[in-house]
């Protein structure tokens, strides 16, 4: 008895940094955000208690977050979460059938877009949507004679939004696709011998009936992952358009939302109010994420 409880305060004292870590970065910013989502506060004066009027001001009275801002970033996270996730399985699934040299260096490869920050990678797109004569896809266009002038792709209302998905898609095999990854190659391979017998005739069978059962912790992870980095994204769009707002709104997200009220017009009150129904958006879908990849 004694000697287990020397290796939980042993435990306790490893996991204390960590914990404090946490609480100090993570907890206390979300309950201050909390709190002042219910005040009026301008990074200035003392915040004054004003209840829910935020909360209906961004409901009732924000045309721009009704209109704009939460179709674009339903449509975003939508489109974006469950074709990265879809292509993060697949990816790892394939990786996964090939020789380990040759599989961690295409790992590496699809793994380190994620690693670059949304302004370097936005450097790089712009180049290629570039709205003159010198952007790759206006040069190959106006080659091929499907136009004959440039076109303002981050700059027109029209094209931001898809340009900006397909960005985030190209670097959304994070973590996520490691786990998924490391979930199938620690998969028992007698599991897949014992099906060959019992009459498993093809990979799809073995996907839907052993790969995905075998690793729903990992694939549960992996959505997590997915919703909260769909979500998260602000700094893409900013970026290409070179504007806060974004051309007409139409790359307007949540995060950019944030950002303009509370770094910009600084009604940190109202700002605390949209990242707080921007974290129960998050919660909710982890949610329902949770409950499908449930081990039971």
């Amino acid at each position: 008895m004694k000697s287990k409880r020397i290796k939980i305060n042993a435990a306790v004292w490893f996991l204390l940094p960590y914990i404090l870590l946490f609480v100090t970065f993570i907890v206390i910013p979300v309950i201050a955000a909390i709190v002042l989502s219910f005040t009026n506060y301008d990074s200035i004066r003392t915040p004054v208690f004003s209840g829910f009027l935020n909360y209906i001001n961004l409901l009732t009275q924000d045309e721009i977050f009704m209109q704009y801002v939460l179709p674009n970033t339903c449509v975003f996270a939508f489109v974006v979460g469950p074709i990265g996730y879809i292509c993060s399985f697949l990816l790892a699934w394939m990786l996964a059938q090939i020789s380990k040299g040759p599989r961690t260096v295409l790992a590496l490869l699809i793994y380190s877009p994620s690693l670059t920050s949304g302004v370097a990678m936005a450097v790089v797109w712009k180049i290629i949507f570039a709205g003159d004569k010198m952007g790759y896809i206006n040069y190959l266009l106006m080659n091929l004679g499907i136009t004959d002038h440039p076109i303002l792709f981050t700059t027109d209302a029209a094209f931001l939004l898809p340009i900006m998905i397909i960005v985030s898609v190209w670097s959304s095999m994070g973590v996520g696709f490691l786990a998924i990854l490391a979930g199938i190659l620690n998969i028992n391979t007698e599991y897949y011998e014992a099906a060959m017998i019992d009459g498993m005739s093809n990979r799809f069978q073995e996907i839907f009936y052993i790969t995905i059962p075998q690793m729903k912790p990992q694939m549960l992870f992996a959505a997590v992952m997915a919703v909260v980095n769909t979500f998260s994204v602000g700094a893409i769009g900013v970026q290409l358009s070179g504007a806060n707002p974004t051309p007409g709104y139409a790359g307007q997200l949540i995060v950019n939302h944030i950002e303009d009220y509370g770094f910009i017009r600084y009604e940190m009150g109202y700002a605390s109010a949209i990242s707080t129904v921007l974290l129960v958006f998050i919660y909710a879908i982890s949610k329902v994420a949770g409950k499908v990849f449930r081990d039971n």
